[in-house]
């Protein structure tokens, strides 16, 4: 088959699929309390895509006119040779936004090969300030390691940090003006994420310690004038600039504020299954194909183009309910 380099991945609805958060592994040296329960079961070697597999799923969609590429985990940066694949995804002809999602803690050895592989961005999780607090939240988390690997990460020149917050009501609620000023004083931005119903969970109610958006922007405004800015990502932030700072503070609020009307997102988790909806269980097993078919970008193009039709409208996330998605935010890719 040919490549069909002039076919767009547009869904039912009218929107554009530009933007793909690509998945390099399940696995995490964190174990956060509202991405995976304490104790995992991972996948094995066999059953996740090859970094090569990756770097040929990132080449299809980029040459059906996706511009931005996430790599996401569990933690990307100890897939083992994951350079590579930065590398080889850094150099696609069309991306013009390369970026990661990380939890900081092996930036002080990868911060300045990421750069040099041609990622232009990166997003760090940080949720506490407080050493103990920090640890209770990730269970096996080391505050002084991410907080050198946001160092080595301003250290080695990328175009824009941030920050990202899952802030949770009787967790980390009282650090919300804390995280605000770490972000100003370190000439970052910071996005605060409502936490997503994804995953059974046991170790807190999910709808007890629900924070919307909208209490955040209050809480920061006891402190700063929010002006809400026009800039887009080409993610869900809905981003304000802070009066007197360059920081600029965003929101993603799948419960509070739905953004599906113009969703512009798929995932593909690290075992080859594209997700077209992360609140939703409609997906497509890519793995299957590139491994029935090794290298056919064409063929690969034929199904990504497919799995618009099948691209639900929106998700129906509630705080207040059971989960209806069972995987955690680990095997779903951030």
């Amino acid at each position: 088959m040919e490549s069909n380099s002039t076919a767009q991945l547009i869904d039912r609805f009218g929107r554009q699929v530009t933007y793909v958060r690509l998945s390099v592994t399940d696995r995490c040296d964190f174990r956060c309390v509202y991405c995976m329960d304490e104790e995992m079961t991972f996948l094995t070697r066999q059953q996740v895509l090859s970094l090569e597999e990756l770097a040929l799923v990132a080449k299809a969609f980029v040459g059906l006119g996706v511009k931005k590429i996430r790599l996401t985990g569990g933690e990307p940066l100890i897939r083992r040779n994951v350079i590579q694949l930065v590398q080889d995804i850094g150099a696609l002809d069309g991306l013009q936004d390369f970026t990661l999602t990380t939890n900081g803690s092996q930036l002080p050895k990868y911060a300045n090969q990421l750069v040099s592989a041609g990622m232009s961005r990166i997003n760090i999780s940080l949720d506490s300030l407080k050493s103990d607090r920090f640890r209770e939240l990730t269970r096996t988390g080391d505050l002084d390691l991410v907080l050198q690997g946001i160092e080595a990460a301003r250290s080695a020149g990328f175009k824009k940090i941030k920050l990202n917050s899952v802030i949770m009501m009787g967790r980390n609620f009282d650090e919300v003006l804390d995280l605000v000023n770490f972000a100003c004083e370190k000439g970052l931005d910071i996005s605060f994420i409502e936490e997503m119903p994804l995953g059974q969970i046991t170790e807190h109610s999910r709808a007890e310690a629900f924070c919307s958006s909208d209490v955040l922007r209050d809480k920061i405004s006891e402190q700063y004038t929010l002006l809400e800015s026009t800039e887009s990502t080409g993610g869900p932030s809905r981003y304000f600039n802070l009066a007197g700072s360059d920081t600029k503070v965003g929101f993603i609020s799948p419960h509070s504020h739905n953004f599906c009307g113009d969703c512009n997102r798929v995932r593909v988790t690290a075992e080859g299954r594209l997700l077209l909806c992360l609140g939703n269980e409609h997906s497509v097993d890519l793995k299957a194909v590139i491994r029935k078919y090794p290298d056919d970008v064409a063929r690969l193009q034929a199904t990504l183009l497919d799995a618009m039709s099948i691209k639900p409208e929106r998700h129906y996330f509630s705080h207040e309910e059971d989960p209806q998605i069972l995987r955690f935010m680990n095997m779903t890719g951030g």
